[in-house]
């Protein structure tokens, strides 16, 4: 009788050193997220852990409360989840920075970004090609974009093209060296007709990857 009645206290117990150890290493993930938010041109949000208490019919091995992100993109705007307040474009760069701070403590050696710059162009896309290419840095990055901006930071480049072919689509993939990367990265700043004007631009943003 007496270790049933110890067993709670001793799971109340851990709980609580678990929500503590929670509470100091979300004020160091708030205070590198918002390091990481600048140089996304996000400078005026606000992001926040916030530990939020379950009922107790939901306590299990994760301990007693939830964690969850919150964001503020405004300022004097309320704080809400980061899932419903951020737009397409904020929330993959709110992303990122999340990825770029947890990387260092992630044993994953690889990361892939899908479309990390939709709903971004011009100088964000930069910003994120920028991030991108610093955590290229320390891990393998794998990104799918269709931003010139991201695409010249890349290291390595692969076209992926889709077809139809005897009632099946057919994916291929092509490996492009200097000149076709050149050429690709400018049919994505022209279009379908390629013009010496996107080719100089194409030639400009690689060499200023490079830099």
């Amino acid at each position: 009788m007496v270790e049933f009645l110890l067993l709670p206290a001793a799971y109340l117990g851990a709980a609580d050193a678990v929500s503590q150890a929670r509470q100091r290493a979300s004020r160091r993930l708030d205070a590198a997220v918002a390091a990481e938010l600048k140089p996304l041109r996000l400078d005026k949000a606000r992001f926040r852990t916030v530990l939020a208490p379950l009922d107790e019919a939901e306590w299990g091995e994760h301990g007693t409360e939830r964690v969850q992100f919150e964001i503020a993109t405004n300022p004097g705007a309320p704080f809400g989840a980061l899932a419903r307040i951020a737009s397409g474009g904020e929330l993959s760069r709110f992303m990122l920075a999340l990825k770029m701070v947890l990387a260092g403590a992630s044993s994953v050696p690889t990361l892939i970004f899908d479309e990390v710059d939709s709903g971004i162009g011009g100088a964000v896309a930069a910003a994120v090609g920028e991030r991108l290419q610093r955590l290229g840095t320390r891990l393998q990055v794998l990104v799918v974009t269709h931003s010139p901006q991201v695409a010249a930071r890349g290291a390595h480049h692969w076209r992926v093209a889709k077809s139809q072919a005897a009632r099946a689509t057919v994916t291929q993939v092509e490996e492009l060296d200097g000149d076709t990367r050149q050429e690709e990265i400018a049919r994505m700043l022209s279009g379908s007709t390629v013009t010496a004007e996107a080719r100089a631009a194409a030639a400009s943003l690689i060499a200023g990857a490079q830099a």
